[in-house]
């Protein structure tokens, strides 16, 4: 070790007011390591520490086995959104976290694809105990897997919002609609959303759904292939009023096809 670190780290044990908070900056591990056992480090200079993007990997594992340390909630949030953070200790941490910090977690591009996982169902677990007004606003911000549980809950107040959730994507509102059973307003405020009513795959998935106004998808059949209505058309994949529709659409086509003396496609 470079005498110039080793009388840093000596000094780091001991340091205090201005020279403790130049020493927060220094490069060296040793020397941050040190500074741990400082007896003037305190909760806003730990902190100012662990806001440190570069700071040393063995750091943030220390930081991380102290006790004392992470009886502090904002010491924990830092070390769980850090790039670097100690996996097993985040993992642990994140449970800690309150609600919008978790979610904060989930889309930040810097903490690692395991951790937002964990943050994910940390947020899963709670949905059942969080209040309404929590709900909306995890509606508005949350990530996609959050955001398709709402959706699948169906609370009215929520339906408006978590639709337009930027971070909702089509895989979620395919997975809600996939099930046999849903609340009242899942399947109408879908059909009625600027965005996702205009969607190809959802409008195939939303005349699969039992409940599904027929009113208002029969206007989505001149929109489909013929190869999709025919898929759509076997038994036992639509309810049989609705197959009916879906027959006479198919053979409408076939018949303009053979009208024009052309060969009909399996597209439209």
């Amino acid at each position: 070790m470079p005498e110039s670190v080793a009388e840093d780290r000596e000094r780091a044990r001991v340091a205090t007011g201005d020279e403790l908070a130049t020493l927060l900056h220094h490069p060296s591990a040793d020397v941050l390591l040190a500074l741990l056992d400082n007896p003037a480090l305190d909760e806003p200079q730990v902190c100012l520490l662990l806001e440190r993007k570069d700071l040393p990997a063995e750091v943030l594992e220390e930081v991380g086995k102290r006790k004392p340390l992470l009886k502090s909630y904002r010491v924990k949030k830092l070390l769980c959104i850090h790039p670097r953070g100690p996996r097993l200790v985040t993992v642990r941490l994140i449970r800690d976290l309150y609600l919008m910090d978790l979610v904060q977690l989930t889309l930040s591009p810097a903490v690692p694809a395991e951790l937002k996982r964990n943050a994910e169902e940390q947020l899963l677990a709670r949905l059942p105990q969080i209040p309404l007004g929590q709900k909306i606003t995890l509606a508005r911000r949350g990530p996609a897997r959050v955001a398709g549980a709402l959706l699948t809950e169906g609370h009215p107040q929520v339906l408006t919002v978590v639709l337009d959730n930027p971070y909702l994507t089509e895989a979620q509102i395919l997975k809600t609609l996939s099930r046999e059973k849903l609340p009242a307003g899942v399947v109408p405020a879908i059909i009625h959303h600027r965005k996702w009513s205009i969607s190809y795959n959802i409008r195939i998935a939303l005349l699969r759904q039992p409940s599904a106004p027929l009113a208002a998808i029969l206007s989505y059949l001149p929109q489909l292939t013929v190869s999709d209505l025919r898929e759509l058309a076997a038994p036992g994949i639509v309810l049989e009023t609705l197959r009916r529709y879906i027959q006479a659409e198919v053979q409408r086509r076939l018949g303009a096809g053979a009208s024009n003396g052309s060969p009909v496609s399996n597209k439209k």
